[in-house]
């Protein structure tokens, strides 16, 4: 099958061009919600445990009314069940999202999560180290906030849909989000981690960046593996003088980056992190 052809709302099966939210829909007038991106490998989602405590805790943070029903393993088998329908098991992108039905902005008709899935074929060159390194730059036009918020992957994407579509209209791969302080937050749709001095360096959580799943992976997995790493402030500075300079997210685990505008960087690391941490993941 080439594309998909179906989606899950609230539960049930629908063609993927059945139109479902109402123009009264909170997510799409204020982006009330959030969501997940996952991998599903031979019928399995890569850290999955990860994608689901982050998920429960941004319906927590952000005030939904949670039924009892509405567990892990019930959203792990409606998740599974539609990229096996679609025949995306076996190598797949899942999109869930969860979001606040109608109302406006102080009369929420009520605050259950509705949730809408959709999955996707993915290429099988997503499993394999970047051969050729991406070629990026640093937005400067909107700054990510850091507050209790900005770790959750909301639907309220406006900052790196600009970013996204900065970097096309300008042939990069990527944009280099900043915080309000003008330092590094992420990517558009990956955490940044850079090798400098020694050490290898991502931008902490109250940096304004997303916590996701991958980094939240490859922390877990140096520290285990005593590999110098840090949580803290990147400076643009720091990017440009760094050796290496890597992207994660929890689709494509680590891509490495060639350029930065004039700064080039090696891969070593990145490569070397990939083999051990991220490779394992491609064979679930």
């Amino acid at each position: 099958m080439a594309g998909n052809s179906f989606l899950n709302y609230n539960g049930k099966i629908y063609r993927s061009d059945k139109l479902l939210i109402s123009p009264d829909n909170r997510s799409f007038r204020y982006g009330d919600g959030f969501f997940e991106t996952m991998k599903i490998v031979n019928g399995k989602i890569a850290l999955s445990n990860y994608h689901f405590e982050r998920l429960f805790a941004s319906l927590e943070l952000l005030q939904f009314d949670k039924p009892g029903y509405l567990t892990a393993e019930y959203l792990l088998n409606q998740v599974t069940e539609l990229a096996a329908k679609n025949y995306h098991n076996k190598s797949g992108r899942i999109r869930l999202t969860i979001f606040r039905g109608n109302g406006g902005l102080y009369d929420a008709e009520n605050h259950f999560p509705n949730w809408l899935i959709q999955t996707w074929q993915l290429n099988p060159q997503v499993n394999v180290f970047n051969e050729n390194g991406l070629v990026i730059d640093i937005f400067k036009d909107a700054k990510k906030t850091g507050d209790n918020y900005s770790h959750v992957k909301s639907n309220n994407y406006l900052c790196y849909v600009m970013a996204a579509l900065w970097a096309k209209k300008h042939h990069l791969n990527d944009a280099l989000v900043l915080n309000s302080y003008n330092r590094i937050a992420d990517a558009t749709i990956a955490n940044v981690f850079i090798v400098k001095d020694g050490a290898v360096k991502t931008p902490a959580l109250n940096e304004g960046c997303v916590s996701g799943v991958m980094r939240r992976h490859l922390l877990k997995c140096m520290r285990e593996e005593n590999i110098p790493v840090e949580e803290t402030q990147i400076e643009t500075r720091d990017v440009l003088d760094a050796s290496e300079l890597f992207l994660t997210n929890g689709v494509y685990g680590i891509k490495w980056v060639h350029s930065c505008g004039q700064y080039h960087y090696t891969n070593q690391s990145a490569e070397r992190l990939y083999k051990q941490f991220v490779e394992p993941l491609a064979g679930l």
